[in-house]
């Protein structure tokens, strides 16, 4: 089996290291002078991140909120992104240049440049977005978690892994509707769920009102859930040398994911855990920190000095595995 995509990344920082400045491990590089800027990069690739045929318009805003969600986690305000396409022959490139201009003027992103070329058989384009330090805010960083602080996410997970598996399964997006194989015979209300299941994972919603929130806090640890809740999880506390230590019910499946679940034949906790492309922000304040008010964020545990995560279930307590997904590693990164 080839390295894991974490394994990987802890060998360049080692091979670097011997030649320079580590700049590696958080969602954003932080990079300092008279103008400190947080610098990020991401990709998209037909039939790895978003499914063949998407819609270009619906492709180009995808990439720009992907992007800008490792932006919301290092606190930063989006500046300038650079975009890099490779085209298949016939792909129509204006519409997927109209969706991404569209999502930069929604989060007042100035598309400053790029490159384009020509060739292979599907869709892969990526971003670099730079972002500012905001006034009076400092960095947001994985490595700021302390032992007695408390763990928050900022929205839900475990939605847009559910409509990953939908869209697997033959749901699809046509237009402004999505459309689900007749042959789930659920009830309409499961029906709705599973329509912005779908949506969620197709149109996700960087936190940037919350990590500009989380970066007037004296301080905050914050990591974007992208991966899956665990395996984030794990590396945060990995960057801040601490455990932790999650609440089962916090962190549940609701009703809905659970009988979505038992349909497409998998595991609410595979939702939720290790789902991934939640793009919610995971963080940690210290003890008595008052919630943030710019999205629906819950307390969900408890940081420890303890190493590991464990997952605690009523009397139970459960050592919970770095699961999650690794595109070096068949898509999924199994537990130690």
């Amino acid at each position: 089996m080839s390295d894991g995509e974490d394994r990987l990344v802890d060998w360049l920082r080692r091979r670097l290291r011997r030649s320079g400045e580590d700049l590696l491990g958080d969602d954003a590089a932080l990079l300092g002078g008279s103008t400190p800027w947080a610098i990020s990069v991401d990709q998209q690739i037909e039939g790895v991140h978003f499914p063949a045929g998407l819609d270009p318009g619906a492709v180009g805003r995808r990439l720009v909120a992907v992007c800008l969600s490792d932006l919301a986690a290092s606190g930063a305000e989006p500046a300038y992104a650079f975009l890099t396409v490779a085209l298949p022959g016939d792909y129509p490139a204006r519409r997927l240049l109209d969706g991404v201009v569209t999502a930069c003027e929604r989060y007042r992103v100035t598309l400053a440049g790029g490159d384009t070329a020509g060739g292979g058989s599907r869709l892969a384009c990526s971003m670099t977005v730079v972002g500012r330090r905001r006034p009076r805010g400092s960095w947001l960083a994985r490595s700021n978690a302390r032992p007695g602080d408390r763990l928050w996410l900022g929205g839900t997970v475990g939605e847009s892994a559910l409509g990953r598996h939908l869209l697997a399964a033959g749901a699809r997006l046509e237009g402004r509707s999505i459309h689900l194989p007749e042959r789930f015979g659920l009830a309409e209300r499961w029906r709705r769920l599973a329509r912005r299941a779908v949506r969620r994972h197709l149109q996700p919603e960087p936190q940037l009102e919350l990590g500009g929130e989380l970066a007037r806090r004296r301080r905050c640890a914050a990591i974007d859930v992208s991966d899956g809740l665990a395996l984030d999880l794990h590396r945060l506390c990995r960057a801040s040398g601490v455990g932790a230590e999650l609440d089962r019910q916090a962190v549940a499946a609701p009703a809905g994911l659970e009988r979505w679940a038992a349909e497409l034949g998998i595991s609410g906790d595979a939702l939720t855990l290790s789902g991934g492309e939640d793009y919610v922000l995971l963080f940690a304040l210290p003890a008595g920190a008052r919630a943030p008010r710019a999205a629906a964020c819950r307390r969900i545990g408890t940081v420890s000095a303890r190493p590991g995560v464990r997952l605690l279930d009523g009397e139970e307590t459960i050592a919970l595995s770095p699961r999650g997904w690794d595109h070096l590693n068949g898509g999924s990164r199994p537990g130690p």
